[in-house]
């Protein structure tokens, strides 16, 4: 039996005595895979995954010298008010969530304000602070359209159809723009495509999508999010952990996690138990790579 077709009957036992709420699961480990579904594989929002699908289209923005990740975000939406010291942010700042800009989520985010990108970069940025929030990625794909134009045409021609992923229908803002923090439907399978490509530093079937610095960048050298195991540091939308694995983590349990040359894939309905789930994958791709 392969590595991968073990690990994803463990990870299902686990699923089974905890009573997590699978939906979807993907196992890759090598080029061995194994998969287990609990209910068909449908069209979810894989929450806030897409920010890491965000990080993406701006990666290869950046590649293609449209965009970069370090100059004020300012400069690509000039006519747009800003609030002190947000001359300061950069892309990087708003995909790292440390602008320092104080917009929390909100179920009504999106429709607050005539124009949420406005709103942000209106208010001032406090320095470089954590805050988590939708409205900053929504913000830097704002920018990123200012170049590019639709960013989910732009995903389409350069992601999403080179993966065979086909037919990506975001949620919208009142606005027209990507919702970008979430609002991204996807197949367990199809979430399974871009934990691939990641696993494999921007590569697929012999392509380079993404160049490999930007997928480094998803993980490594995270800035400090929080006293918490797990969500103490961020990347460019990487959370650091559990133990040596990272992760791409959407609410509901929505899981891109990575371990060496492993990724595991959970689509999920449980927001509360998806942190147990993360480390309880990890510790079983950690026992399996001890050959236990």
């Amino acid at each position: 039996m392969t590595a991968a077709r073990i690990v994803r009957d463990r990870i299902v036992e686990a699923v089974s005595t905890s009573g997590f709420g699978a939906h979807g699961l993907h196992v890759r480990i090598g080029a061995g895979e194994a998969e287990h579904r609990w209910t068909p594989d449908v069209l979810e929002d894989v929450h806030s995954v897409a920010k890491g699908v965000c990080v993406l289209a701006a990666a290869i923005a950046a590649d293609e010298g449209a965009i970069s990740f370090d100059v004020p975000v300012t400069v690509y939406v000039p006519d747009f008010e800003r609030g002190e010291g947000v001359d300061e942010v950069t892309l990087r700042h708003l995909l790292t969530m440390s602008s320092g800009i104080d917009l929390p989520w909100s179920e009504t985010l999106m429709t607050d304000w005539p124009d949420l990108a406005r709103e942000f970069l209106r208010r001032p940025s406090r320095g470089r602070r954590f805050q988590y929030s939708n409205a900053s990625t929504y913000t830097a794909m704002t920018a990123l359209s200012a170049r590019v134009g639709d960013v989910g045409d732009y995903l389409d021609a350069r992601l999403f159809r080179p993966l065979g992923i086909d037919d990506v229908v975001w949620t919208r803002s009142p606005n027209g723009r990507i919702q970008a923090g979430g609002g991204l439907p996807l197949r367990t399978s199809e979430m399974a495509r871009i934990g691939l490509l990641i696993r494999d530093r921007g590569w697929w079937q012999g392509t380079q999508l993404v160049s490999s610095g930007w997928i480094d960048a998803m993980h490594e050298n995270g800035v400090v999010a929080g006293p918490n195991p797990g969500y103490d540091r961020y990347a460019l939308a990487g959370w650091g952990g559990p133990g040596r694995g990272w992760r791409l983590h959407g609410a509901h349990g929505q899981l891109l996690i990575f371990l060496d040359d492993a990724v595991v894939t959970i689509t999920a309905a449980d927001h509360f138990g998806a942190d147990e789930m993360a480390a309880t994958v990890v510790d079983i791709l950690e026992t399996a790579r001890r050959g236990a």
